[in-house]
């Protein structure tokens, strides 16, 4: 590790129900939370039936993250890691609000897949309860979707992310708060189809302990207390106690349960649906609750990265091992990236960003792994598995970056499908997609000779390769090749010069 770890570190989690903060400080490795905050938005109660997030929601989620951004102002951004989930997965006018939501907190947020948010849900409870050695299975019941993972320690062995939350639920079955018998039955059958396709994947017989990691369970587990339905947790017995309740009731205001907070009334009784279904489908006798969830999966991931041992390096590593790809040549092609990258860092600022050298590494490491696909438009193959796969650590964000530079690192090259990438790489993925495109040229004979010390600037539009003496003549090849890169940078408006 070459850079001070920061002293403090946040994560903010704008989850379709709540946004969530934690923030701690960081000494010697060892985290201690400093500060937490909360709000209740319902970001997913302002989807309509066209998935477009409404302005009025919009308002009250910037509001709160104004709030939230004033605690980490002064923060870098590398301290701070800040996610959006099921709703802004969803949502049409997600970038838009990006954009919105990003000012009003003063960092970066990056939108997560659903098999991303469940690796990092079960982190967050794997630390908070620690090492028990047991299999166990984690819920999270969220506003618009609900996660299940078995693992063992800190690892995540099966993950699924369902399509349904306390909110979602709540809003599509008991609207302004109705209760009936026959829609909490509709709302479980609901949850018990959802449920069905992996009830084998995560039934009893797979593990040992279940935990429910959110607000949820957390309020169901006072209830039950509370009404001394349960002294152990969450008992199927005690859930079935207080299903039999809410089905008695014609409103949410009748019914007057213990403990049980206002803001979460209106988004109770789907909650709950969900978790009986899940009760029932997976043969859950008792359930403990943890307090770890996705923010301290964060705040865990998060230090994984300050301290260089990156989950997304290892998932590049494994994917490459599983598309076979050429680690001799892909070691090659990362080898001349980094060349080029040390004299750029020193001629222009344009690539002086840690975060992009190491994007370029990560695609030196996979460009090829479209090959186990066909060989043929080999690069379109590596962009879509990366684009659409379930890559372990990397946002949608990281994996449409990742993507779009792998490609276009051969071919056709316009600089157009950059623009449309978030900031900065609207205006830097298109200059790392060149140097990635030089190295493959560079190595396309792949042989394990050495390259001369030739030398690289950019300026503006203009890339200048400078290579010792005669040696371009000796490699007629690669003098072609580069021809025809040539050819290709300036259908794009840049101007490739060697000599």
């Amino acid at each position: 590790m070459t850079k001070k770890p920061p002293r403090c570190v946040a994560a903010v989690d704008l989850g379709s129900n709540s946004f969530h903060m934690i923030v701690c400080s960081l000494s010697d490795g060892k985290l201690q939370t400093v500060d937490r905050l909360r709000e209740m938005v319902r970001l997913a109660d302002g989807l309509d039936k066209k998935n477009v997030l409404a302005q009025d929601t919009q308002k009250r989620a910037l509001a709160c993250l104004e709030r939230f951004g004033q605690r980490i102002r002064d923060f870098p951004h590398e301290s701070v890691r800040a996610v959006g989930t099921n709703t802004l997965r969803k949502a049409k006018n997600a970038q838009q609000f990006l954009e919105k939501a990003e000012q009003a907190l003063d960092h970066p947020i990056h939108i997560i897949s659903g098999i991303e948010e469940a690796r990092l849900i079960y982190q967050g409870v794997a630390h908070s309860v620690g090492s028990t050695g047991d299999l166990r299975l984690v819920v999270d019941i969220g506003g618009g979707s609900t996660e299940y993972i078995i693992g063992k320690e800190d690892i995540p062995k099966k993950k699924e992310s369902l399509s349904m939350g306390c909110v979602t639920m709540s809003k599509r079955f008991f609207a302004q708060g109705k209760l009936s018998k026959n829609d909490f039955n509709k709302a479980i059958l609901f949850a018990d189809q959802q449920l069905e396709p992996f009830q084998k994947k995560f039934h009893r017989k797979h593990w040992d302990q279940a935990i429910g990691s959110s607000g949820t369970f957390r309020s169901i587990d006072k209830v039950l207390q509370a009404k001394g339905w349960s002294n152990n947790g969450i008992t199927l017995s005690g859930l079935e106690l207080l299903v039999a309740h809410i089905r008695q009731c014609t409103h949410i205001n009748e019914l007057n349960l213990p403990d049980l907070d206002n803001e979460r009334l209106p988004v109770f009784p789907g909650g709950v649906a969900i978790a009986y279904a899940t009760f029932k489908n997976l043969d859950i006798e008792q359930m403990s609750v943890a307090d770890g969830a996705l923010r301290e999966g964060l705040i865990q991931d998060l230090l994984g990265r300050i301290y260089d041992h990156d989950i997304r390096s290892a998932t590049a590593k494994t994917l490459a091992e599983r598309y076979h790809t050429d680690q001799q040549h892909t070691d090659r092609i990362k080898q001349t990236v980094s060349y080029m990258l040390m004299q750029l860092n020193y001629e222009s600022c344009l690539f002086n960003n840690a975060q992009a050298a190491q994007f370029l590494d990560w695609a030196g490491e996979l460009h090829e792994i479209g090959h186990d696909i066909a060989h043929n438009q080999y690069h379109k193959h590596s962009a879509y598995i990366i684009e659409h796969g379930d890559l372990a650590g990397f946002t949608n964000q990281d994996q449409l970056l990742l993507a779009t530079i792998i490609r276009y690192h051969k071919r056709k090259f316009s600089r157009s499908h950059f623009n449309e990438l978030p900031a900065p790489w609207n205006n830097l993925a298109a200059f790392m997609t060149i140097v990635l495109r030089l190295a493959v040229v560079l190595r396309r004979n792949r042989q394990e000779h050495d390259l001369p010390e030739f030398r690289i600037a950019i300026t503006k539009s203009r890339i200048e390769l400078r290579f010792p003496g005669d040696w371009l003549l000796s490699a007629p090849l690669t003098h072609a090749d580069l021809i025809q890169e040539a050819d290709y940078l300036k259908a794009a408006g840049f101007k490739l010069e060697f000599s």
